[in-house]
């Protein structure tokens, strides 16, 4: 069992994973700005509901390990039985309230549909979607091992695609393809936490996608996907999507411990969600910084 303290409210919202919509939503309303779309403040707007999806995420994510608390409870002391059913009613809790966060941002979605147009309301539904059924019964798509490939599309091309229509901008193939490096990251960020907790999740019968490859595999595409972020960006700045390629390769020095870990077979991987985290979080600020000062330089902002 987690510790207690991890199933307390902000804890349990996993703050440090905010960045993740953050980036994602910054890039849509930056780019829709850039071409003339939405305000600073419904910019602000979109990036707070991104937030709350993603807290939503987090909270409802601890609802999977009940069935293992469940289990826990029954073998324990009495003196230990009440700490885990503390822990239980802390899950259900976080729960609901996680359930309540992706009704508020449905209602903003909702409110932006009626302003923009029908098209939004299939980002809005199948984002909401995806939020809950991520680590929810009956698909838990993490357990399906579809979680690394569907967060690719749910909190990476259609989160930054999505952010771009709720500002007015019309969706285009450039917004897409500029939102792949994004993708990829938080791909990635996703696949080192399977790859850090993999022995923990075969004990508990969560089959991630790194529990169905094998961790050998799954450091070998590790190693693909980190490869394909800058490949990607290198391509998205050769096409003329991207305003720079070399701010970006100042987060390499940040790559290379994540690397390291994966690449050693005695590595140690316990810090690999945070080394990815803190790759994405600079990444994506250097992705951006791009746009805005071309932006400010282009007389666009």
């Amino acid at each position: 069992m987690k510790p207690r303290s991890a199933y307390r409210f902000i804890r349990a919202t996993r703050p440090f994973t905010f960045s993740v919509a953050i980036a994602a939503c910054g890039l849509g309303t930056i780019l829709a700005l850039r071409d003339g779309y939405g305000s600073p403040w419904l910019a602000l707007l979109i990036v707070a509901t991104g937030i709350l999806l993603q807290a939503a995420v987090n909270l409802i994510n601890d609802h999977a390990d009940l069935p293992m608390l469940e289990q826990e409870r029954a073998a324990a002391d009495p003196g230990h039985r009440v700490q885990v059913e503390a822990v239980m009613g802390a899950i259900r809790r976080n729960f609901r309230i996680g359930v309540l966060f992706l009704a508020i941002a449905f209602l903003i979605g909702l409110g932006l549909v009626w302003v923009q147009g029908w098209l939004l309301l299939f980002f809005v539904v199948v984002g909401l979607l995806g939020a809950y059924y991520y680590s929810a019964e009956p698909i838990h798509y993490k357990r399906r091992g579809l979680g690394v490939v569907l967060v690719f599309w749910l909190m990476g091309v259609l989160l930054v695609g999505g952010s771009a229509l709720a500002m007015g901008a019309p969706l285009t193939l450039e917004v897409l393809l500029i939102s792949v490096p994004f993708s990829l990251l938080t791909s990635l960020v996703l696949l080192g936490n399977e790859i850090r907790d993999q022995e923990a999740d075969r004990r508990n019968g969560l089959r991630t996608l790194t529990v169905r490859i094998g961790p050998h595999r799954a450091r070998q595409l590790f190693f693909l996907m980190l490869l394909a972020i800058y490949l990607s960006s290198l391509l998205l700045w050769w096409g003329g999507l991207v305003p720079y390629f070399w701010p970006q390769l100042l987060s390499l020095p940040l790559a290379w411990p994540a690397a390291r870990a994966v690449w050693r077979e005695d590595g140690d991987r316990r810090w690999l969600p945070q080394q990815t985290g803190r790759l994405f979080a600079v990444f994506a600020l250097l992705f951006m910084l791009e746009y805005l000062v071309d932006g400010w330089l282009g007389g666009y902002f």
